[in-house]
Parts: structure tokens; sequence; C-alpha cells
């Protein structure tokens, strides 16, 4: 799986600094991001359209067509229409997810934010997520934007990742070192 990232991650990287140097010469940062939004949210969504992108029985020139008619139906900003179709001529609609992520990492870099990996054993409330915030970004020094996951085998505490670094005050892990330590000891 981290090849196939990592590959994935390879081919994204070109578009999405291309989408970005575009959006930002056109000055449609914020139409762009919105766009590429309710496309991330729509592979979400529809796993339909999910397998639809990741295939590889379909050509190319029939993934086009395709989103073509798709994206005449839909109103997204003309930039974004364009490149999602010049993606789909490429043959790389299966890296569309990372291209976006590409994407809105290069905008969050360009803003002065970070994002935040939070993994919680449940869903956080609005006021934690504040606090969350508001603690990282006075230790990072940058605005802290927060991709929330529950894993609830953490049973408690949180797992927050920042770039490299790693916190991780989890139950599950305290209790994995008490147990290595308790196996030492006996």
């Amino acid at each position: 799986m981290a090849a196939q990232n990592s590959v994935l991650t390879q081919i994204a990287r070109p578009y999405a600094s291309a989408l970005f140097d575009l959006a930002e010469s056109e000055n449609q940062m914020a139409s762009v991001e919105t766009a590429l939004s309710d496309v991330s949210r729509l592979i979400g969504e529809s796993a339909d359209f999910a397998r639809f992108l990741r295939s590889p029985v379909l050509s190319a020139d029939t993934k086009a067509s395709a989103l073509d008619a798709l994206l005449a139906k839909a109103s997204i900003n003309p930039l974004v229409g364009n490149f999602l179709r010049l993606v789909a001529k490429n043959g790389r609609l299966f890296a569309l997810d990372a291209i976006i992520a590409g994407f809105r990492e290069l905008a969050a870099k360009a803003r002065g934010e970070v994002t935040a990996e939070v993994t919680s054993a449940a869903p956080l409330n609005a006021d934690q997520v504040a606090a969350l915030s508001e603690t990282l970004k006075a230790k990072i020094g940058k605005t802290v934007t927060l991709n929330q996951f529950v894993d609830s085998s953490l049973i408690g505490g949180l797992q927050v990742k920042v770039g490299s670094q790693m916190i991780d005050s989890s139950i599950k892990t305290k209790l994995a070192a008490m147990k290595i330590a308790m196996k030492e000891v006996g």
C-alpha cells in the first residue's frame, strides 16, 4: 500500500502543482478549492463514481467522454472542469483523490496553515476541537486544520500527527507500554 501511495503521489504532485499555479495566477484559489471539495465529496459519497474513476477496464477516452457529460450538467468552476478533462484525457483519473489532496496541501501551505491528523476513540465535540486547535496553534505557531478520524480500539485519549511529529496519548499505547514493562519485571 505504501508503494502504491508513493506512485500515486508522484503522479499527482505535478498535476496538483500545475492546478495550484494556474488557480493562483487566475486569482481563483477559493473557487477552485471549493469546486475540488465538491468533487472530493462526490467521490466519497458515490461508490459508483469512485469505481468509475479507478476502473482499469474503461479506456481514457471512455472516461473522458463520460466526464464531459457530467461536467456539462454540473455547474463547476470552468478552470476545474478543464483540468478534470485534461486529467481524464491523460488517463489519470485514478489519481484524482491524490491530486486533490496535493492541491489542498499546497493551498494550506500558501495560507500558512498546517494539517493535523487527529485520531480519537470517540468523535470530538466542537469545544474539544476548538481547544485542540488552539493548543496546536500555540505549540506550532501556525493555524492548524484538523482531519478527524475515529478508532474505538484506542479506548481513550488521542493520537495527533502533524507532519512527521506524532503525539500519542491513547490508553491503548499506554497499556501496551505497561504490558512490556510488566514482562521486563517478571
